[in-house]
């Protein structure tokens, strides 16, 4: 089929079928993915490099396999991993040997890894064909994906709207069928934020379920791996490619991973029944004042449509929710301001070499770094500092202890809660550079999930004004399997809703050759 577009809309699960078949080979699913992604990134700017030598080379491996698997028979076939041959993207701040890992920033411009993270280990291992990185907010503090070193990236239903963020560039990348899945991380909302906004599934596990060696950091007791795909069964397929226990990180779980895949039926009847007798708890709290009405609309409509599959809906409180955003802006730049104490111009990345050793760290710092993680380091150096630190962190982790008791609370009463991803939907590119409180509460309803350690997963649920809704499902520790479960749920009762036929509406403007690249509203030209 050569470089048929077509493979690039098929789901992960269906191109794993499809090269069992041998329908088609993973180089031509490689080379489609590539040919397109080249095409049509310009608009875009969901990427910040393409390697397409390596991906066509692990590509030639993955097909290497499959045949041998097809000469060994049925067995063979059937134990292959569910991600071989599969496209994926890294966010970059996943380390990878041989490549640049900037994490969005000037600071790490030139800086190429030495070895490889866990997860990107563990999906070699698996078959998966990494394609390259993708643009993020620097640091992965933001929520739009404004604030990378290297431009914006742009929102495929809406071109002049962000995708979310931090993590927009690999959510942007699966909403435009530029891979199948993708890798992002989520340290307040940033992989469920940006997948309600682009209209696809993205799973936040729970802390310590995805090892974070070779993750560059931004709040260590926040910060947590997890997968994008245009379903829950690719989302599934990829975490359960990447979860597990790591003897590198300390923090990792040594819990076994279930076969998050083998819980998933096919069949939407059979997935349908999962809600069945399911207490399903809304939450009040999280209905936020400001809440876009088509957003709450839409919400609304889906938790109905849960309960006519079969769930019982409870309302739940879950009342320190109004302390989530402060706790975590605490918290968060506290151990942001000690992990970037290490970009020093010093060691590796970029550095300013013009005077002596502390004028080249303030001016290695003062350029690499851009405003936001300069605010950020300034609110966190400030909360941890002589005076303050009693006043603001210890207080902060007491109340993130009393968060969790919340959500203890709850589950004790109800099987999952469901909730929406973000108050509204992706707002224009530009829209709250200037107010970062109103970009802060763009993650108002994610933001309790990480501080309480929590699994979480966002999916589609309609539209509103033409763009997409996510809806939010939080589950209890170790939980994600109940979470997949319910979310096909939901997509299997929904399965026949027009809005699920519908493709991004702005992804024909991608196909023009003479399109320009994203910019924040005043720039001049492309960074």
């Amino acid at each position: 089929m050569g470089t048929d577009r077509r493979l690039t809309r098929l789901r992960a699960h269906e191109m794993a079928r499809g090269l069992r078949a041998g329908a088609f080979s993973a180089r031509e699913l490689v080379d489609a993915h590539l040919e397109l992604a080249h095409a049509t990134d310009r608009g875009l700017h969901a990427w910040l490099f393409l390697d397409d030598a390596r991906a066509r080379a692990r590509a030639d491996l993955a097909d290497r396999r499959l045949a041998e698997a097809r000469r060994a028979g049925p067995e063979a076939l059937a134990a292959l991993p569910p991600l071989l041959g599969i496209p994926v993207a890294l966010k970059d701040l996943v380390v990878t040997r041989g490549q640049s890992s900037t994490a969005g920033s000037r600071i790490l411009q030139g800086f190429v890894g030495p070895f490889d993270a866990h997860i990107a280990e563990r999906i070699d291992a698996a078959g998966g064909v990494v394609l390259g990185k993708t643009n993020m907010d620097e640091f992965a503090m933001g929520s739009s994906t404004e604030h990378s070193a290297w431009g914006p990236t742009a929102n495929p239903w809406d071109l002049g709207r962000v995708p979310g963020g931090s993590s927009g560039g690999s959510a942007a990348a699966v909403a435009a069928y530029h891979c199948a899945v993708a890798i992002g991380t989520d340290t307040g909302g940033s992989i469920r934020q940006p997948a309600a906004l682009c209209g696809i599934v993205g799973m936040k596990p729970t802390y310590g379920r995805v090892s974070r060696y070779g993750i560059v950091a931004f709040a260590s007791s926040l910060d947590q791996v997890g997968p994008f795909g245009r379903d829950v069964r690719d989302a599934a397929a990829l975490l359960q490619t990447v979860a597990g226990r790591d003897e590198r990180d300390s923090t990792s779980s040594p819990l076994p991973v279930p076969d998050y895949l083998a819980d998933l039926p096919a069949d939407d009847d059979a997935a349908a029944r999962a809600v069945r007798g399911l207490r399903l708890g809304l939450p009040r709290e999280y209905f936020v004042p400001g809440m876009e009405p088509g957003v709450e609309a839409r919400v609304r409509e889906a938790v109905q449509t849960l309960a006519s599959a079969g769930a019982e809906i409870v309302d739940v409180s879950l009342p320190h929710t109004d302390y989530g955003l402060a706790t975590y802006y605490i918290i968060a730049p506290a151990e942001a301001s000690a992990n970037l104490a290490r970009y020093d111009g010093i060691r590796y990345g970029w550095s300013v070499r013009d005077g002596d050793v502390l004028a080249n760290y303030l001016a290695t710092r003062g350029a690499g770094f851009g405003d936001e993680v300069k605010r950020r380091i300034m609110l966190g150096t400030y909360a941890l500092s002589a005076g303050y630190y009693d006043a603001y962190y210890v207080k902060a982790q007491k109340v993130r202890t009393m968060i969790k008791g919340d959500f203890d609370a709850a589950f004790e009463r109800v099987d999952a809660i469901v909730a929406p991803t973000s108050p509204s939907v992706a707002f224009p590119l530009g829209a709250r550079l200037d107010d970062p409180v109103a970009m802060y509460l763009s993650d108002a309803c994610t933001l309790p999930v990480n501080v309480a350690g929590l699994p979480g997963i966002s999916i589609p649920c309609g539209l509103s004004g033409g763009l997409p809704v996510g809806l939010q499902i939080i589950g209890r520790p170790w939980d994600e399997g109940r979470l997949f479960r319910i979310a096909r749920a939901y997509e299997a009762v929904t399965a026949d809703a027009d809005w699920r036929r519908l493709e991004p509406s702005d992804l024909p403007a991608l196909a023009d050759p003479a399109i320009r690249p994203p910019r924040l509203p005043g720039a001049t030209a492309q960074t």
